[in-house]
């Protein structure tokens, strides 16, 4: 949705030029502040993606079925690996009934030599010795065949188990990429569909957007002077105070500074964060000034969102403001938000500054000094009197660029939108 950065290019081009403002036209509400600028993929290049996507999907489903094919390999009997268990096993047992019949034997020599008579001669006594002996030897040697022949099983078991366990997280990995590549091919496939839609309406306008002047956005806890090297943490409220539930909405924010001449533009030493009131993480406001949809914001709900101002340390004394607004989208088609922007104004003070307790910033009420601003749908704003070209303190500027902001408001803002559902780029 470009409505809200329209206002923010207005902000910044009021400080600096304030006559800008004399002529919104309809070329300005596709326009936005060059930092912001952001090529949009054309359908040859969505394609030549989504393309890229498909093949990436078929080459992880082939890599999976192949990691699928080599687990089953490895659980098979005709396995390498698993015929050399088979072996070694054999080997083991033929082992353990050798050293079984060595044992044996060792039984039957010490029965042969105490079954002998008193009347046996030494010949006899000494061959039943050396009998019993040679049987022992034998039965050592069995027991060292056998031990050596278990070993053997087990390194093969272990070398069987290891190439199944190995196959099986080769699988596993080989699952999840085809899991991701599904995704992405998915959403390359969703975004190119949607470029053919949005290129098949041939960029039609969409001018079923509505103000709601019933969705409020109300800034709480930011302080009206930061000082520069620190961050503060604030909140916004939104709230559907209308009788419908609003399916999707798109809480908006948008700082902009200047220096004390009020000529200089300071955007980029000031950075917003936002947070959800269930989550500790801090992200970045998006290039578009948009935090993450709400969704759903039923009829008379509100919902907080943690935000936080960063002033760079080497940010010189000036003035801020934070606007905010919220812009809504539902399933049937319909949509809208604020018709205005809320700026709250705050100042900003040197870097090891101790500006003392300070309360919070306000929203702003002031107008622009223009005798008539045109909104784009052609129709006069409130006239009032002055001129745009008048100058003064960094702080009447700066209520210069709220005022000019809320001027072109709601005559202005929705006759741009384009967004379908779930999008607000």
């Amino acid at each position: 949705m470009k409505i809200r950065r329209i206002l923010a290019t207005a902000v910044a081009a009021a400080v600096t030029t304030p006559a800008v403002l004399l002529s919104v036209t309809p070329a300005f509400a596709d326009g936005k502040p060059a930092a912001q600028t952001q090529e949009k993929p054309s359908v040859a290049e969505l394609e030549k993606a989504a393309a890229a996507a498909q093949a990436a999907y078929d080459e992880a489903v082939a890599a999976e079925s192949a990691a699928e094919a080599a687990l089953e390999e490895t659980l098979s009997d005709s396995f390498d690996l698993a015929v050399a268990v088979t072996a070694a096993e054999t080997a083991a047992a033929e082992a353990a009934t050798a050293k079984t019949d060595a044992d044996q034997a060792v039984v039957d020599a010490e029965t042969a030599v105490a079954a002998l008579p008193e009347t046996a001669t030494d010949e006899e006594k000494a061959a039943a010795a050396t009998a019993l002996a040679e049987a022992k030897a034998a039965a050592e040697a069995a027991a060292e065949v056998k031990a050596a022949a278990d070993a053997k099983v087990k390194a093969a078991v272990d070398a069987r188990d290891d190439a199944r366990v190995a196959a099986a997280r080769v699988l596993g990995t080989a699952q999840k990429a085809t899991e991701q590549a599904l995704a992405d091919k998915t959403a390359a496939d969703a975004a190119l569909a949607k470029a053919k839609e949005e290129e098949a309406e041939g960029g039609e306008e969409d001018d079923t957007c509505v103000p709601e002047a019933k969705l409020t956005t109300v800034v709480t806890g930011l302080p009206s002077t930061v000082v520069a090297g620190t961050k503060v943490d604030f909140r916004l409220r939104v709230t559907n105070g209308t009788e419908k539930t609003m399916d999707e909405v798109f809480p908006f924010v948008y700082a902009h500074a200047t220096d004390r001449s009020g000529l200089n533009d300071l955007d980029d030493l000031v950075h917003l964060q936002w947070s959800s009131a269930s989550s500790s993480t801090w992200k970045n406001v998006d290039n578009e000034n948009y935090i993450e949809k709400i969704s759903p914001l039923k009829a008379g709900a509100h919902a907080d969102v943690k935000l936080r101002l960063t002033v760079d340390a080497k940010a010189p004394a000036g003035n801020g403001v934070t606007f905010v607004a919220g812009d809504y989208w539902n399933a049937d088609g319909s949509c809208g938000g604020s018709p205005d922007l809320e700026g709250y104004e705050f100042m900003i003070a040197a870097a090891g500054s101790d500006p003392g307790k300070v309360d919070d910033a306000k929203p702003g009420t002031s107008k622009p000094n223009t005798p008539d601003v045109k909104p784009q749908t052609g129709t006069s704003a409130t006239p009032v009197s002055g001129s745009l070209a008048a100058t003064g303190s960094s702080t009447s500027q700066l209520a210069l660029a709220s005022g000019a902001a809320l001027a072109i408001g709601a005559g202005a803002v929705f006759v741009v939108r384009r967004r379908k559902a779930g999008s607000h780029a």
